[in-house]
């Protein structure tokens, strides 16, 4: 290991960079997919399915990780000194 770089931190940055910055806007978007499912094959587009039960309270599960990450990551602001 090189004096002047740290390779575990790096690593751990990174980790941190890709959950934050694609896992959380990649779950937003699968929450939003299940609250708006697809159309129908052979329908117009304008006519899509409602949203069954399990799809919203899938969607609300994610939303919810999604506040508490964010809700998280404003504490570690904040807190730090």
């Amino acid at each position: 290991m090189n004096s002047w770089i740290n390779l575990d931190a790096i690593w751990r940055i990174v980790v941190v960079g890709l959950l934050t910055g694609a896992g959380l806007p990649a779950l937003f978007a699968l929450g939003l997919r299940l609250l708006n499912p697809a159309p129908l094959p052979g329908r117009p587009a304008t006519d899509r399915p409602a949203a069954g039960p399990l799809g919203r309270t899938l969607a609300g599960l994610i939303f919810a990780v999604v506040l508490a990450a964010i809700g998280w990551g404003v504490s570690v602001i904040v807190n730090h000194r």
